[in-house]
């Protein structure tokens, strides 16, 4: 069931309505770690620090199963650095400062004792080096699921389509789906980015759910409706975590299951917005994620009699 997660390792400082933190743990593979972690060991993370990044956070990543022998740590330079100020929405974000420090010279190796990993997920990086990610394994895994972002969209088009032809899942926002598909409904969005390779889309919609396409079928997981919103930083990441840690659980790659697996992300993103950064993602127990399954399968359940 071994799971290979590529992205990054950094840190950031968030400023929402409701808080401020200078520095706190982040980056994509940080958090798909910490939530896929809850379904599945081992995962082997792939990834670059800087001097700065605290052996505690390690100790905590590997108590979780996570293997860190593709984390290439860089003793003289700091690690990646993001800072961000959210909106009243919590939708909008302006970025204050981005810090590439060793993520500059990021180039992502898979050590032997990772090839033949089933599942492989690709966190948001420029696409030349998922491509590369890919390359390098000696056997497909079952399932690739890759996240992108709008920067590739707009700085490295056709990078992202060529590395979209060797993918199984894309996982974007609805604005990102808009612009690589140039379509503003969504259902056509949809169809015009499978024709580009993936077998499976899936359109995050934030406080609004998620999306599920696949061929002509279509699924709606909508997200719970919390009372306190603290951060929505990495809930994207931790999204893509339940759903690749459902599904390497599984081993079950069907739309049926796809289906729960986008239920199961969208109960880890809930918990990820709770706290500051991965905080209460390192809280959680299984009882936790149980009981916000159940309100999951409460929100979307109804009777109907048709005459």
């Amino acid at each position: 069931m071994s799971l290979i997660v590529v992205g990054t390792m950094a840190f950031d400082a968030i400023e929402t309505p409701f808080g401020k933190t200078d520095q706190i743990i982040g980056g994509s593979a940080t958090y798909v770690a910490y939530s896929a972690s809850n379904f599945v060991k081992p995962i082997q993370q792939v990834s670059i620090v800087g001097y700065d990044f605290p052996g505690g956070e390690m100790a905590d990543l590997q108590a979780r199963g996570v293997q860190l022998d593709g984390v290439e740590i860089v003793k003289e330079k700091k690690s990646f650095f993001w800072s961000g100020r959210y909106h009243m929405d919590m939708n909008t974000r302006d970025t204050l400062i981005t810090d590439l420090n060793v993520l500059a010279d990021f180039n992502p190796q898979i050590p032997d004792a990772y090839q033949g990993a089933e599942f492989l997920m690709l966190g948001n990086l420029m696409p030349r080096l998922q491509k590369s990610v890919i390359e390098q394994l000696a056997q497909r895994p079952r399932l690739i699921v890759l996240d992108t972002m709008n920067f590739w969209m707009e700085t490295a088009l056709d990078d992202l389509k060529e590395v979209l032809t060797m993918v199984d899942v894309l996982m974007v926002n609805d604005g990102e789906a808009r612009e690589l598909s140039h379509e503003f409904s969504l259902v056509k969005a949809a169809k015009k980015i499978l024709a580009m390779g993936p077998k499976f889309l899936i359109i995050k919609k934030g406080e609004h759910g998620a999306l599920l396409f696949h061929g002509e079928q279509v699924f709606f997981a909508p997200a719970l409706p919390l009372e306190d919103v603290f951060d929505p930083t990495g809930a994207g990441d931790t999204f893509a975590g339940g759903v690749i840690g459902h599904i390497a659980r599984t081993k079950d790659i069907s739309f049926e299951n796809m289906k729960t697996a986008i239920i199961v992300g969208s109960a880890m993103a809930s918990f990820c917005v709770e706290k500051f950064g991965p905080e209460r993602l390192k809280e959680i127990t299984k009882e936790d994620i149980d009981k916000r399954l159940a309100q999951f399968q409460e929100l979307v359940s109804f009777d109907i009699e048709l005459v």
